[in-house]
Order: C-alpha cells, then sequence, then structure tokens
C-alpha cells in the first residue's frame, strides 16, 4: 500500500517558504520599489537633498533623442544575441548528442564558459580583437579590413554580439542536451524506419518535442540580454563609441553614477522593467501556442 506524508497545519510550510520569501521581498520588490519613488524625486548627486517633481523625469527622459538611440540599440542587440546564442547551443547540443569518442570531455568544455564572469569575458575578447594588441584581429587587418572596434560602431557591435553570444552559449547548451536525452530514442528511430532523413526527423520530431526547452531559454535569454550584459558592455565598449553601443541598462549607470542624474536613472530602470515584463508577458501569451507539452 502507498503511503503518503500528511502535513497538519500551516507553520512548517511557512517556515519552508520563508527564506525564499526573504529574498524575493529584501533583493528585488524592495529594491523596485525604492526605484519607483526615487523616479518620482529630483534628488543632487549625492542623494542628500530631493524634490517631489511627479512625472517630470518621465516627460524629460523621453524628449532625448539618445535615449531612442539606446533602444534600438537594445532591440538589435537583444535580437542578435538571442538568435545566435539559441541557434549556436542547439547546434552544438546536437552534435554532443551523438555517440562520439570522448564526448563527455566536449561536454565538460562546452559548459566551463557559464562560469566566467560577464566582465571577464568581455576583456577575454577585447583582448583577442583589440585593434593594435589582439591575436585575432592582426589576421583580420591583414586581410585588409580596417578592423577598430575602438572608432567603428558596427564593429563594436560585432564585438558586443559575440562576447555576450559565447557566454550564454553554454547555459543553453546544458538545457538543450538536457532535452535532447529525454527525447525516447524509439521515436526517433521510428521516424528513420518510415524513411525520414536526418533533417526531416529533426525538425518534425526533435526539434518540436524540444519547444518546451525553447520557449523556457527564449524567455530567460531576453533577461539575460536585458540586463546581464551590462558587466561586457562596460568592459568591451563602455557604451562607446559615441554612444552607439549604449543599451538601456548601459545608460541606467551611465546617467545616474556617472552623471548625477539619480532620478532620471530611477525612471529608466522603472522603463526598462516595464519592457522586460511586457516582452516576457507576449512571449508567455503568443509564443507559448506554439509550444507543444
Amino acid at each position: 500500500m502507498e503511503k503518503r506524508a500528511h502535513i497538519s497545519g500551516w507553520t512548517l510550510p511557512l517556515l519552508l517558504i520563508l527564506p525564499q520569501m526573504a529574498i524575493t521581498v529584501i533583493f528585488f520588490y524592495w529594491p523596485a520599489s525604492q526605484a519607483i519613488w526615487q523616479s518620482f524625486l529630483r534628488e543632487d548627486a549625492f542623494g542628500l537633498a530631493s524634490e517631489f517633481v511627479g512625472f517630470e523625469n518621465y516627460a524629460a527622459l523621453f524628449e532625448q533623442p539618445e535615449y531612442y538611440r539606446a533602444m534600438v540599440t537594445t532591440a538589435i542587440f537583444s535580437s542578435l544575441v538571442a538568435f545566435f546564442s539559441l541557434s549556436c547551443a542547439l547546434l552544438l547540443a546536437t552534435q554532443a548528442d551523438k555517440s562520439i569518442r570522448g564526448g563527455h570531455a566536449f561536454k565538460t568544455l562546452l559548459i566551463w564558459p557559464y562560469a566566467v564572469a560577464p566582465a571577464i569575458a568581455g576583456v577575454l575578447w577585447i583582448f583577442m580583437f583589440h585593434p593594435t594588441l589582439g591575436t585575432l584581429a592582426r589576421p583580420i587587418r591583414a586581410a585588409g579590413i580596417d578592423w577598430n572596434p575602438m572608432l567603428n560602431g558596427t564593429h563594436a557591435m560585432i564585438l558586443l554580439v559575440l562576447s555576450a553570444t559565447w557566454k550564454h552559449i553554454s547555459y543553453n547548451f546544458l538545457f538543450f542536451l538536457a532535452g535532447l536525452q529525454a527525447i525516447p530514442r524509439s521515436v526517433i528511430e521510428a521516424g528513420a524506419i518510415d524513411g525520414a532523413g536526418p533533417m526531416r526527423r529533426f525538425w518534425t520530431i526533435v526539434f518540436p518535442l524540444l519547444s518546451p526547452t525553447t520557449f523556457f531559454l527564449l524567455v530567460v535569454t531576453v533577461v539575460y540580454v536585458f540586463f546581464e550584459t551590462f558587466g561586457i558592455i562596460d568592459a568591451v565598449t563602455g557604451g562607446g563609441p559615441a554612444g552607439q553601443t549604449t543599451t538601456l541598462v548601459y545608460k541606467v549607470y551611465a546617467d545616474g553614477r556617472l552623471g548625477g542624474d539619480l532620478g532620471g536613472s530611477a525612471a529608466q530602470s522603472v522603463i526598462l522593467m516595464v519592457i522586460v515584463i511586457a516582452l516576457t508577458a507576449i512571449q508567455f501569451r503568443y509564443v507559448e501556442r506554439k509550444v507543444q507539452y
């Protein structure tokens, strides 16, 4: 006979979820509420004096052409990083899922980049592609390409996309590999018996079964690009050249920490939070419809 454990009362369940609730309130809800309140204030650079100004910070923000340019830059940057990190991770996962000699070593090496801090990842890539010192920049310049991410905005964006994609591929690879290994081999073998080739089996059998994993990684990757790439941007380009790689999250830092506009920076963080929440809601509303559970 199956035995089940029953918990009487609400004291033990409350104690079990209390640590997570405390972490969420202290490190998310409290800072978010402080940012919302601060967005309605005008403060000095040291935060010693403040004045309630209502929505003036928001109005001034949407009058800045630089803010709209940061929005466009963020859209381009996030789209490229999401596409390349997901597609490259899926390709690597499908190859690693095959029975090959030394497969465990390859899987371990592919996961290692996730342990690298964003700022360190940015420093590694700027050392490789520095226009004068980079080991990989020299053959590019020798081929006749005037490679200079310090002065060329397109080159700087390419370098950012490469470093941010490389940093996040390991995370996506890990989940894609787990999803592939969870697919029953009998289903794939049945497709092969029916005469389906490798590509057809992948797109008609494997990829639809990976749709829950793909949807989850799409949401996580969007959040990663909007927030966690700050360290990479700061280390590689610092928002330059001439602000051409300044994303929304980096502009929050540049205006608040470097520019001393604490109220305007708080307003930007609130808008950024709303954008990410809206994008996540849209993904759950429309993209999840195509997910096959």
